[in-house]
């Protein structure tokens, strides 16, 4: 198989401007370079930590444990972080999946063909927004872990969800006693093969205690299942978002915060503490009171929000507000920490499926920047992309403000060609816009048996491979990563297309051009951009070469690739 082609990057140095990739620009969003984590799969710091509430997590097979917790928490993260893992790699935002407190028993893997048993170990199934899952680590190895991502100038963002909670289990049901199961915790706990959470879901009119009509969609009401804004998602139970009746905490909650007591204080965000009583408020108030709350505790800069289109638009908006008065309060009451210096508002993405580049005034009002590109090319094409990344630059010029946030793979989606990603990882990561690097795209991670799975979806979150890292990818994605985060023009500067493998971006004095697929020994045309007698430097392998005639010419590239990129 013939190696992957490259692309040539190439930067003027000068005595007066010098940038490296050991540099750092100032920092933007519509530049910015995002890892997205699952935590529970990327490193285990603490096994102590890794069995809680009563749960299981090993069935006895791969497939079986496809959606149990796995052990990752944040003191893997802590100490990749302090490795300089993801400095290394250019990284500038560190988007984790929820630490919420998850549901404590399991869901039907695959539906109603309940094949797995499915935990909320991604995050996606909050119970208790008060307080920090167990299985994560506690409120201070949480704050440790964002400080010190923070001391590297790493942002830090979370995932926000108003639309539903987590789904009842039965797990939950006998310890906190709000539905009859005839089950005891031992039998709740394990998976139940046969068990239908349609069955068990239909009887909640007569649960006590648990969400009442006035927070949740009932089965009872007339609603429309074909208005995103009525419909439930996968079957989990829809919050009244519309609704401004105020309601009282569910007593499932009460109950759980009685039965805990002060044992949990190590778990509990102090900032969401006093947001346990009964208010006059509505279900989003609550909601967005207890979701701010972690930006006022811990200073967290963004969230990605989940179905977007299943809200109301002024729920996100009023979200929106309530984080950019948090992180400010944050910032005002840390001013030794390097972050309260910083300047940029609340940071909102959200996932609008199929959504693509296009502008989206109604949500931009509300106080997002972008919704997350699902459309960005993932073959790696090379021959056609420069046209792809013109479209982008020119998206941003005419929005400013709102900008692409594209990606290869994600928790949904693993849509990237799996025997190209040096080159999928060329496209992405000289894009203009944010791009999101989804964990383990950078290490070759591969799929686990939960691919033989109906839900075959589980295996794109497999666990972090540090014990089988693609040195070679790897080092590829951190060359690029570092050259992007020390040149802003290339994430978000204008552009000029020249051919089908050559563009310039340029920003605020920084030049650069980017040529894919070059050929060693020939001769590459950068004039008007470079004068003749300037000293460029192909960023990927750092060679230099004086400009003459103008043109430049480098004698040979990594991996047989013309790097002629002024990045």
């Amino acid at each position: 198989m013939n190696k992957p082609l490259l692309p040539i990057l190439l930067s003027l140095c000068t005595a007066a401007t010098v940038l490296s990739d050991t540099n750092h620009k100032s920092f933007s969003w519509p530049d910015a370079s995002v890892y997205f984590v699952i935590t529970d799969r990327f490193c285990n710091g603490d096994s102590t930590n890794d069995v809680n509430y009563g749960r299981i997590v090993d069935y006895g097979s791969e497939r079986l444990n496809a959606a149990t917790f796995h052990g990752g928490d944040f003191k893997g993260m802590l100490r990749k972080a302090r490795e300089g893992y993801f400095t290394n790699l250019g990284i500038d935002v560190v988007w984790m999946t929820d630490v919420y407190e998850q549901i404590h028993g399991w869901m039907s893997g695959s539906g109603e063909i309940n094949d797995f048993p499915h935990y909320g170990y991604h995050g996606y199934y909050p119970l208790d927004y008060t307080q920090i899952d167990k299985n994560y680590g506690t409120v201070e190895e949480f704050r440790e872990l964002v400080d010190t991502l923070h001391a590297q100038g790493i942002r830090v963002m979370l995932g926000a969800n108003l639309n539903d909670p987590g789904y009842p289990t039965l797990l939950d049901a006998v310890q906190y006693g709000f539905a009859e199961t005839g089950l005891s915790q031992e039998e709740a706990a394990r998976h139940i093969r046969d068990w239908s959470f349609d069955k068990f879901f239909e009887n909640r009119l007569s649960w006590s205690g648990w969400y009442d009509r006035g927070w949740i969609r009932m089965p009872d009401e007339n609603w429309d299942e074909n208005n995103p804004l009525e419909a439930t998602l996968y079957g989990m139970p829809d919050f009244k978002d519309e609704s401004d009746t105020p309601v009282k905490i569910p007593a499932f909650l009460h109950r759980k915060w009685k039965m805990e007591g002060h044992a949990n204080d190590p778990w509990v965000n102090p900032s969401a503490r006093d947001l346990r009583s009964d208010r006059k408020w509505s279900p989003m108030q609550y909601l967005i009171a207890w979701i701010s709350s972690w930006v006022e505790e811990f200073g967290i800069d963004g969230f990605r929000c989940d179905i977007v289109e299943n809200v109301h638009l002024n729920r996100w908006e009023e979200l929106n507000e309530a984080c950019n008065t948090a992180l400010e309060k944050w910032r005002k009451s840390h001013p030794d920490d390097p972050a309260s210096r910083w300047t940029d508002r609340f940071f909102m993405t959200g996932d609008f499926e199929p959504s693509g580049i296009e502008y989206k005034p109604r949500y931009a009002d509300a106080g997002f920047s972008n919704m997350v590109n699902c459309n960005f090319p993932k073959l790696g094409d090379l021959d056609g992309i420069t046209y792809t990344w013109q479209s982008y630059a020119d998206s941003i010029a005419a929005h400013p403000g709102w900008f692409p946030f594209s990606y290869l793979n994600n928790s949904y989606h693993r849509e990237a060609d799996p025997d190209n990603m040096t080159d999928c990882a060329t496209t992405l990561l000289l894009s203009p816009g944010t791009v999101q690097v989804f964990y383990g795209d950078e290490t070759g991670r591969p799929l686990n048996d939960a691919r033989f799975n109906v839900d075959s979806n589980q295996a794109f979150r497999s666990d972090m491979n540090w014990d089988s890292i693609d040195s070679t990818l790897l080092d590829h994605f951190s060359r690029l990563g570092r050259i992007r985060r020390a040149h802003p023009a290339i994430g978000s500067g204008k552009q000029i297309t020249l051919d089908s493998h050559t563009c310039i971006r340029t920003k605020d004095g920084d030049t650069v051009m980017i040529r894919t697929k070059p050929l060693a020994g020939v001769p590459i045309r950068v004039a008007p951009y470079f004068k003749d007698g300037d000293v460029v430097t192909e960023l990927y392998t750092k060679q230099k070469a004086t400009v003459a005639g103008g043109a430049v010419t480098f004698p040979e590239y990594l991996n047989n690739i013309a790097v002629i990129s002024i990045l």
